[in-house]
């Protein structure tokens, strides 16, 4: 009597996997990148990021541009150089991913993508959120590590900023797979070998025998052999003297007769498929591969890559394999050819979504609409900012009035000994911090990338519960307080005023927007409602990345003014009215976005009531 035969197991598989279901109602796994992966890509983009830095630096050197000098020139370029060392890590990733696909060169080079959590390609306002709450990992204690411990723990990969945008990182490359070449495709002449021989117990028991001949005793393996042999003999004639090589030609035979017209049987064997699997498979290979070459040319930029008339064809083929895909889990195909199948719906679902998110709006309707509108629909938020700056200003203000002696303890040295100087540089008709020409465009640089930074604290601070939004308000405002503190004790306020007016009523405003920004964040993550969590911070994240849009514009705006007015010796009255226009504009701004949000609102209650 023969051995029992071992049931063979299918190896264990470590990879982790992001379940999407699809508008086609079909549930798509994605190989979610792993920490080594990922880290790998990382050190490849900054290789990258290091060597386009040092040849920019090389190439304004060369030019010129890197010092500063009586040339006008040369100033703006050392201005440029500046703005790119300080913004130019945040910048990399997030143009990449929101222009390549989620892609950074990294990424590209390893094979792996950010992606939504729906499976759709990332958008630009979630790569830009995804990014700005890297900040957090450069001021945490543990530092980029607690970004490398979360995405350890979380269950799809996720570090704060995923969370924040809803994106993924996974294995996403067209170009890389195909169908297994241990499938061969069907001959035609098996069309007409006649009905299968084995019943579907023997053909899995012979199925098993080769699977695992080669790791069995040399006894075992010639004793079942034989007796292989001499069970199938009698209705396979044998026509090879080994039994190795006869029982390997009659299940290759046996095979070929399963994909056939006679093979009529729908059987649940234990081989590796049943019977109406392996036709199906065999019907079908040869219009995945053509929609897998099509899926690998379309894979960067869509269906825009297409014909008008091709794409119809192409949805039609998309929808055939994922009902493919559905029929091929109900029949038990081997697990290669569903995971094949799944790679190639996932890479139709990309092709055939992308791009058709929201309408892509003009740039002009996006800043003078909907980043002012986002901040109108966050004025509790913003409000909130506002307070926790404000109190701590005056707070810092008036103690320092009341007891001069601390400026030495918390105010910089540096302060103090402007405050000592200002009635003498008043009466000689230098203002604070007046520049020379040249180097105004320097000056009003380092201010922006500067204010950039703090903001970008604020709002990513959100993620961290809105510790960090707190500390960040709290502790500008103080500051600001105790200078002004000690300028008005040596009665120089107004000559400190003189410098913040032109400029500080855009500047602060962007600080309480970014601040609100963090706050919006903080709620989603703390209180999200009647939602998930996850949901609640990808809509809020949203709302809140408008939000930042409106602050990088008024940024800009009050970095200018200040870099190039500012620091200049114009009249005390011209600095005035720039504050002033500033302080209208800005009413002007945010109605206008009041307007835009009540509309679209209006339109929308239209839209519902017809």
């Amino acid at each position: 009597m023969s051995p029992p035969a071992r049931v063979l197991r299918q190896p264990l598989d470590l990879r982790q996997q992001h379940g999407v279901e699809t508008p086609e109602h079909v549930t798509l796994s994605f190989e979610l990148a792993g920490l080594g992966t990922r880290a790998a890509a990382a050190l490849i983009d900054a290789l990258v990021l290091t060597l386009a830095y040092l040849t920019l630096f090389l190439v304004f050197d060369v030019a010129g541009l890197s010092n500063a000098s009586e040339s006008g020139w040369a100033n703006w370029g050392l201005a440029i150089l500046l703005l790119i060392s300080g913004l130019g890590f945040f910048l990399y990733y997030t143009l990449f991913e929101a222009m390549w696909d989620g892609h950074t060169p990294g990424k590209r080079a390893l094979g792996i993508r950010v992606v939504q959590d729906t499976g759709r390609p990332i958008t630009a306002n979630a790569a830009a959120v995804r990014n700005l709450v890297r900040f957090v990992d450069f001021v945490v204690p543990l530092g980029p590590l607690a970004g490398v411990i979360l995405v350890f723990a979380h269950r799809s990969h996720k570090r704060l900023g995923d969370m924040a945008a809803g994106t993924i990182v996974v294995r996403e490359r067209v170009a890389a797979w195909g169908l297994a070449p241990s499938l061969p495709s069907p001959a035609v002449e098996s069309l007409e070998q006649g009905p299968p021989e084995l019943s579907d117990q023997e053909f899995a028991l012979l199925d098993r025998f080769l699977g695992r001949m080669a790791d069995l005793d040399p006894a075992v393996r010639i004793r079942m052999g034989a007796e292989l042999t001499r069970r199938f003999e009698s209705r396979v004639p044998r026509r090879a003297a080994d039994a190795e090589t006869y029982l390997t030609t009659v299940f290759t035979d046996e095979q070929q007769k399963r994909r056939g017209r006679f093979a009529t049987r729908a059987a649940s064997g234990a081989g590796r498929t049943t019977v109406t699997a392996e036709r199906f498979v065999a019907r079908k290979r040869d219009t995945w591969e053509a929609f897998r070459a099509a899926a690998r040319r379309l894979e960067h930029g869509g269906l825009t890559r297409l014909p008008a008339g091709e794409i119809p064809g192409f949805v039609a083929r998309y929808r055939e394999v994922a009902s493919d895909l559905a029929r091929a889990r109900t029949y038990g195909v081997d697990p290669q050819v569903t995971a094949y199948l799944e790679r190639l719906v996932a890479a139709g679902h990309a092709v055939l979504y992308h791009g058709r998110g929201a309408r892509r709006r003009a740039v002009s309707q996006s800043v003078l609409e909907i980043f002012p509108a986002a901040v109108v629909a966050s004025w509790r938020y913003v409000l909130a900012a506002f307070l926790l700056f404000m109190v701590p200003a005056v707070i810092g203000y008036v103690m320092l009035r009341e007891r001069p002696h601390l400026a030495e303890e918390i105010v910089s040295p540096v302060m103090v000994s402007r405050a000592e100087q200002a009635a003498e540089r008043a009466e000689r008709g230098v203002g604070y911090a007046q520049a020379e020409s040249g180097d105004r465009p320097v000056i009003s640089a380092v201010i922006i990338s500067n204010n950039i930074r703090v903001c970008i604290m604020a709002f990513a601070g959100g993620m961290l519960a809105g510790t960090l939004t707190v500390l960040a308000l709290v502790f500008n405002g103080l500051a600001i307080g105790t200078v002004f503190g000690v300028f008005a004790h040596y009665g120089a306020a107004g000559y400190l005023s003189t410098f913040v007016a032109a400029h500080g009523v855009l500047e602060l405003t962007a600080i309480f927007i970014s601040g609100g920004a963090g706050f919006r964040l903080a709620h989603a993550l703390i209180a999200p409602g009647d939602r998930t969590r996850m949901d609640a911070l990808v809509l809020d994240g949203r709302i809140a990345m408008r939000m930042m849009g409106a602050v990088v514009c008024l940024l800009a705006i009050a970095g200018t003014i200040e870099g190039l007015l500012s620091t200049s010796g114009a009249p005390a009255t011209m600095k005035y009215s720039v504050s002033a226009a500033s302080a209208v504009f800005l009413g002007l701004y945010f109605l206008n976005g009041f307007r835009s949000r009540h509309s679209r609102a209006h339109g929308a209650q239209s839209s519902l009531g017809r």
